[in-house]
């Protein structure tokens, strides 16, 4: 891109508010975003970094952030990106688990690194993001180097390792996933050819970790003015400015964000003409959220892609659909379509287990409309989890012609005309005396009362005997009581079979949900709350 475009811009980043409140933005151009990535990737050299190594990023989301990545990637090194949030002891598990050899972080994490030394026992070499070197060895800027000459690219093929990412462990400790370069290609590939992101578009960053896709694609990145371990506080004031200041065509966020925007967008009676696609993710998307933000979204589609760190992009469902084919369906318990598959993807339907499997056989694959597990096969499936055997085990299938089916980990279906359709997580599935209740399916139904802001259904007790419960976090503007909305949402789950075993309601205040997306609910939590209210 900085030959073929240099002077369009490659990211654009906040810098603070004037005194009238407007953003103030800082601006790189491909070439100078390339030039700083050479000239990070010259000192990262000099420093001692070496192709098939990793370095861990504790980077805060910066233009930094983005010249490191690349640099690393240049060099053939893999960088090593975990979600800051997730809590300290699985954070520090990730990090013995990954093993890296450089370490790049902000202040905090070196003190971290002190205070906790084993996990960090294979660092050689620490460098601090900022001003004071809190025990490592150097500060990142002194790591940037005067040359200014292009770094020779490492020759890396399809098979090296290109980074590690770990999932956001919320349902269950946070893996490593290990991306190869060819998976990386991949999805680039898909994005282009499946998604329709061209060169010269305008991406306003929501989650920031798809910033780095974006100069592969000919991508202005615009990062938003936002706390990314808080998305559900988004001020969507501030989005909404970024989008029609940069003239923002695209974005990718999970439903928390977008239902903030279209609050403030309907409220203010403002719409986004310069919008052309929106990918909606995370977590299930409400169809209602789709059809309300498609006003506002005038000239543009809305997706709802579905994935997970371990394969993605894997479906895609535009907005058309959703409203006139499957919403009404979705509303009545049927789940919620996520559409087809595509870039080459196979997926198919087994029996619901919690034992390996050691090879694939397509006699394992169940006929349409029949619930069961989610299993996807392509060339953007990664293959292992880092240092994980027993997990890599559970969750990966040996296919005979060298492929890797991955198991989701999400119970579904696929229809006649060959859409996935999502009912909830295998981990999140209630199995009674009289049968399994499946969270989204029965959590529609209860979702359409006018007081309820969202619903949960968990199990309490031995799978089997479990007794069904539904906790309810309700909207609070509503006035109705508690009692009122019991025996109303009681009702309700009279009138569906499949919501009648469903006796028992608590009242929850505000759900715990994933650090990040922000938006799935942590219902393995809710269930040690519910057994221990009933």
């Amino acid at each position: 891109m900085a030959r073929r475009a240099p002077y369009r811009p490659g990211i654009v980043f906040p810098a603070g508010r004037d005194r009238n409140g407007r953003s103030k933005n800082l601006q790189w151009s491909f070439d100078q975003l390339n030039e700083l990535c050479d000239r990070y990737a010259h000192g990262l050299s000099d420093y001692g970094v070496e192709k098939g190594e990793r370095a861990l990023m504790m980077v805060r989301p910066s233009i930094d952030l983005i010249a490191v990545a690349f640099a690393l990637i240049k060099i053939g090194a893999a960088p090593v990106l975990i979600d800051p949030g997730m809590g300290r002891k699985a954070f520090l598990q990730c990090v013995s688990e990954a093993e890296p050899t450089t370490m790049i972080g902000i202040p905090l994490a070196h003190i971290i690194r002190r205070v906790f030394p084993k996990p960090f026992r294979t660092i050689k070499r620490a460098v601090t993001a900022g001003d004071r070197k809190f025990g490592a060895d150097t500060l990142l800027k002194n790591i940037r180097s005067d040359r200014r000459d292009s770094f020779p690219i490492a020759p890396t093929t399809t098979e090296d390792e290109a980074a590690i990412a770990f999932t956001s462990g919320g349902t269950g400790i946070p893996k490593g996933v290990v991306y190869l370069h060819g998976i990386f290609r991949a999805q680039i590939r898909v994005m282009q050819q499946d998604m329709n992101v061209a060169p010269g578009e305008v991406h306003l960053s929501a989650v920031y970790i798809f910033a780095l896709f974006n100069p592969a694609l000919g991508v202005t990145t615009v990062i938003p003015d936002m706390n990314p371990r808080k998305t559900a506080q988004v001020n969507p004031a501030y989005l909404v400015e970024a989008i029609q200041t940069h003239g923002v065509t695209m974005s990718l966020g999970s439903p928390i964000i977008w239902k903030r925007v279209n609050e403030y967008c309907r409220s203010e009676k403002i719409r986004l003409p310069s919008l052309k696609h929106i990918f909606m993710f995370g977590a299930a998307v409400s169809p209602n959220l789709v059809r309300e933000f498609s006003d506002i979204v005038e000239n543009g589609k809305i997706y709802t892609p579905y994935g997970a760190t371990e394969a993605l992009p894997l479906t895609l469902i535009d907005e058309r659909e959703i409203i006139e084919e499957t919403q009404s369906l979705t509303e009545q318990g049927a789940g919620v379509c996520v559409g087809r598959p595509i870039g080459g993807l196979s997926a198919r339907i087994i029996q619901i287990s919690d034992e390996s499997i050691s090879e694939w056989n397509e006699s394992l694959s169940l006929p349409p409309n029949e619930i069961g597990e989610i299993v996807v096969r392509g060339d953007v499936v990664t293959r292992a989890y880092l240092n994980r055997p027993k997990q890599t085990k559970l969750s990966k299938i040996k296919d005979n012609r060298g492929g890797i089916w991955h198991r989701m980990g999400d119970i579904g279906y696929l229809d006649d005309q060959g859409r996935l359709w999502i009912c909830g997580r295998k981990s999140h599935r209630v199995e009674t005396s009289q049968g399994m209740l499946l969270p989204i399916p029965c959590e529609a139904i209860f979702n359409q009362h006018p007081a309820v802001a969202r619903t949960a259904l968990v199990g309490v007790g031995e799978y089997g005997r479990q007794r069904p419960i539904l906790i309810v976090e309700l909207k609070r503007k509503e006035g109705a009581t508690r009692k009122q909305v019991t025996k109303e949402l009681l009702e309700i789950g009279e009138k569906y079979e499949h919501t009648q075993q469903i006796k028992t309601l608590l009242f929850h205040n505000s759900f715990p949900v994933d650090v990040r997306h922000n938006t799935k609910i942590l219902r393995e939590n809710l269930a040690i709350w519910a057994s221990k209210k009933i």
